[in-house]
């Protein structure tokens, strides 16, 4: 263990140190700002904001307008679409007397979730190039001199890749924390909403929401950096292992969906690693499939990707690099 902090925090300077670490941070912080500006000037506050006094009457409003462009009565509007979805939502505040919550710093974090895909990108971009710039460099000859097993090398720079990836995933919450209060500030330092859920609709704690989102995003974030990890270790080319877990983190539901029908599909990793499909007692995609079947889909694949990151890191003969 003694050696190996060093070679971690070794790899996180060889990380942060390049210019295009921070282009890439400097790019997702224009992403936040940009967002914030956006959906400030444009995002037409008073969908989001109801007065104190008259609330009520202003979700019945509401409720009134979204009939009347579907031209149904509420009795007879289809459930489970976009409309019937706000109705019934603006009932349930009204028949529990919960005030919506406004627009504030917290909704603007929680809208950013989808920029957690990015880090994902950014993510895979650097572990793809952890094993396979030593070979291209000719460093891996240096490396593997040290009296530090293989082993051990690896290991360091597959946690390397964690903590960009937490420390970049917690750039983008800080980041989103701040521009959204610089743009909406804060209603409540403890915020609850109203969520949509298998059986109807629950109030809870926003800020738990938000931890949760980003939590579900997390877990595909580090499946797609093992295996963009594995493909480096076994092909020792950056650009194949950055193209190929590009094209399977954007094409991957595709292909879920496209094999949809049969029973096997479910095995797919893609299936599996949105575990928000669980939440709030939510339908998975494939019938059959549980959040434990999901979990140990996930475990199966993880072990897959790292035993075959070691044996081709640990066994291949480096002489001719």
């Amino acid at each position: 263990m003694n050696r190996l902090f060093p070679l971690i925090y070794n790899e996180l300077i060889k990380t942060y140190i390049r210019k295009s670490t921070w282009i890439m941070y400097a790019l997702l912080a224009l992403i936040i700002i940009a967002a914030g500006t956006l959906f400030n000037f444009f995002g037409g506050d008073e969908y989001y904001n109801y007065s104190d006094d008259n609330w009520r009457q202003e979700l019945k409003d509401e409720n009134k307008e979204i009939l009347d462009s579907e031209n149904v009565d509420e009795e007879d509007i289809n459930q489970g679409d976009f409309y019937s979805n706000n109705v019934s939502k603006n009932n349930y505040y009204l028949e529990h007397d919960i005030k919506p919550a406004p627009y504030d710093a917290w909704a603007f974090i929680e809208e950013n979730l989808g920029i957690v895909s990015i880090v994902s990108l950014l993510t895979i971009i650097v572990a793809a190039g952890m094993i396979a710039n030593e070979f291209r460099w000719g460093t891996i000859k240096l490396l593997l001199i040290r009296p530090i097993s293989r082993s051990v090398i690896l290991l360091s720079k597959y946690i390397a890749v964690l903590l960009f990836a937490f420390f970049t995933a917690i750039f983008v919450m800080v980041m989103s924390l701040i521009v959204g209060a610089v743009f909406f500030g804060f209603d409540s330092f403890n915020p609850y909403v109203v969520i949509s859920q298998g059986d109807g609709f629950a109030y809870v704690s926003q800020i738990v929401e938000i931890f949760a989102g980003y939590g579900y995003q997390l877990v595909n974030l580090v499946m797609m950096a093992t295996f963009a990890f594995m493909i480096s270790a076994i092909f020792r080319n950056s650009a194949m292992a950055i193209g190929v877990a590009i094209f399977l983190m954007f094409t991957g539901t595709s292909i879920v969906g496209l094999f949809s029908e049969y029973n096997w599909s479910k095995y797919i990793l893609f299936a599996n690693t949105d575990l928000s499909q669980y939440a709030h007692d939510g339908t998975p995609w494939i019938e059959g499939m549980t959040l434990g079947f999901s979990i140990t889909v996930l475990i199966v694949y993880y072990v897959i990707f790292m035993a075959l990151s070691w044996i081709f890191f640990t066994q291949r003969d480096v002489a001719g690099h």
